[in-house]
């Protein structure tokens, strides 16, 4: 009665460990070995039937190179007033893409995705939920803003054309469409109109950075409007609009009323979440895009059902620390805000500016010295590597890389501005240290981050035979009775422990029973690092996004580069700059779920 069931787990186990002593190298052989040892599961997927996979792939970048640089040109020509593009002409392209994208979006979601043999398998590593709940989140908002857009196009429709009203309107149908598409379709693996499929989201991809482009241009002229007519008599300032930065054609219109200022103000407040959508989709997108043809190969591609438990087996140290930082930097915000924006006296921008390097030096000391301690202690963790072709994380790292490339150039140029430049003072010296810390900052959080991407989960649910398992199940253990079950090892089972399998002894299955299931201490100070980064690339978010600029506050860079070098310098890396932070987010989000 006690040998059937050893013999039969014993049997499970031999073709598993006849399997890790293969070579890796040896596709075929370890195909035949799974094979033999799954009988059970499907046959291998199937090679794929399209002839030239990378010329589908070609033709579809090519078109969306093309989308990017027309749109790309329009925005930036309609910027600036000598340029004889008005911004309806960047208003009617955009309105013409989104449409196009919705009708495609409709054709996939009716024709392409019904079709029994359009989506073989599912990628599961493709958008995660905390991806998608992001993107619904940023979704929100850009509803809001678009509400607010139409509301104030509205009250003076008639000195305005009337692609101006209707932009907003198609925009808000088509953040609906895409967030539904991206929601419900994000993993699919698509095997039908192949090079149809793939020139849409390609289409798609383009429609989201033209609209990101055109954010992070308009918020800009609005900032540099901002600047101008608080330094400025209302005469020069309508004088350097004439001659140099577009003033919109909206500007024209009288805005006198309340309603039209709340309005006004609040689309422009709601920028940064609607850059940060276009980015999340174009992300989300690009991962569809690469998935359309594959095969997931169901025996190296694991699934992890991992469950979020955010406030069980931690410490609690990260998330105080992290909540005392964003609340600390909210703080700093709005007296930054107050006292560099409201007030002209010099004094009074100093002391917001040094406030403001004080509290992001101590942010990014205490992040470095937190990413460096988590590095060391992946040193330590026994988890593999995990090296199975994942296009998700691909991206994420090139997106990390990428995107700090943005705030490594602003630091550099900040640098060699403030070495250069004489007489220096404490301004001078923080911002110095700031430019030195936030280099770092990105670097070894990067190390932190990549190293977190590419590690296993624990397996700790799946380290306890069979026996332990059912037992592990019985509300109360008789471990006189348990150890009955259990066959020592002088029983009648020693021929199967000499032909290779080994017993399980009383002794051991009673220490796996009585020791408490507990997370290892690696893997709590792993979260605890996780949730601090991740709660301080919040506030290193919020600040930047919503005004807290100092590269346009403090006048070493500015007397050194000129006026219209450094502020184009500082509009072209800087959104880069925000949307690394927010994507940091995502990837601490993850690998806290991972630890």
């Amino acid at each position: 009665m006690t040998e059937e069931p050893v013999r039969k787990d014993s049997e499970i186990r031999r073709p598993d460990s006849s399997m890790g002593f293969g070579h890796k190298d040896d596709k075929s052989s370890l195909a035949s070995s799974q094979t033999a040892s799954f009988s059970h599961q499907p046959p291998s997927t199937p090679a794929s039937k399209e002839v030239w996979k990378k010329g589908g792939r070609m033709f579809s970048i090519l078109l969306a190179v093309h989308l990017a640089l027309l749109a790309c040109t329009l925005v930036s020509s309609g910027a600036f007033e000598k340029i004889a593009v008005h911004d309806y002409d960047v208003f009617f392209l955009r309105t013409v893409m989104m449409l196009t994208v919705i009708v495609w979006i409709i054709f996939y979601l009716v024709g392409t995705a019904r079709s029994p043999d359009a989506i073989l398998c599912k990628d599961s590593h493709a958008g995660p939920i905390w991806l998608r709940g992001g993107l619904i989140l940023f979704a929100i908002f850009s509803l809001v803003m678009d509400v607010f857009k139409i509301g104030y196009y509205s009250s003076f429709y008639s000195c305005l054309s009337a692609i101006k009203i209707i932009y907003p309107i198609v925009q808000a149908i088509f953040v609906i469409v895409q967030t539904y598409f991206l929601w419900i379709s994000a993993k699919d693996c698509v095997h039908l109109h192949l090079n149809v499929t793939r020139c849409g989201l390609m289409l798609t991809l383009t429609t989201n950075l033209a609209v990101w482009m055109s954010a992070v241009t308009d918020e800009s002229v609005h900032k540099a409007h901002s600047k101008l007519k608080k330094n400025m008599t209302e005469e020069i300032f309508r004088w350097l609009m004439r001659v140099g930065i577009r003033s919109s054609s909206d500007e024209e219109c009288n805005c006198n009323s309340q309603i039209c200022q709340i309005f006004k103000n609040g689309y422009f407040w709601l920028y940064p979440f609607n850059i940060e959508y276009s980015l999340f989709a174009s992300a989300m997108v690009y991962v569809m895009w690469k998935n359309v043809g594959r095969f997931i190969d169901h025996h190296s591609h694991h699934i992890h059902r991992l469950k979020f438990r955010l406030f069980r087996r931690t410490f609690f140290v990260g998330i105080m620390l992290g909540l005392i930082t964003l609340v600390s930097g909210l703080g700093v915000l709005i007296l930054y805000e107050v006292q560099v924006n409201s007030s002209t006296e010099p004094s009074k921008k100093s002391q917001a500016l040094t406030m403001y390097y004080i509290f992001n030096i101590v942010c990014l000391s205490l992040m470095s010295l937190v990413c460096i301690g988590g590095s060391v202690i992946y040193r330590f963790d026994k988890r593999d590597m995990d090296r199975h072709k994942n296009p998700t994380r691909t991206l994420d790292v090139a997106l990390l890389m990428g995107a700090a490339l943005g705030q490594y150039a602003i630091s550099y140029y900040s640098i060699v501005a403030i070495v250069a430049s004489t007489p220096r003072d404490a301004v001078s010296a923080l911002n110095l240290t700031y430019a030195l810390l936030m280099i770092a900052q990105h670097t070894f959080q990067n190390i932190f981050i990549i190293e977190g991407l590419h590690r296993q989960p624990p397996k700790e649910d799946h380290k306890h035979s069979s026996h332990q398992k059912d037992l592990y199940g019985l509300t109360f253990v008789n471990i006189n009775a348990v150890s009955l079950r259990v066959p020592d090892s002088g029983s009648t089972l020693a021929p199967s422990t000499a032909s290779g399998t080994e017993a399980t002894r009383p002794s051991d299955l009673l220490r796996s029973l009585t020791a408490p299931k507990k997370m290892n201490w690696r893997r709590k100070f792993l979260r605890e690092i996780s949730m601090f980064l991740l709660l301080s690339n919040i506030i290193l978010w919020i600040m930047p996004a919503f005004g807290a600029r100092p590269q346009f506050d403090n006048d070493t860079e500015l007397n050194f580069y000129g006026d219209s070098m450094w502020p184009a310098i500082v509009d072209i890396c800087l959104p880069f700059g925000i949307f690394y932070r927010m994507h940091a987010v995502a990837s601490l989000l993850e690998v806290y779920i991972m630890s």
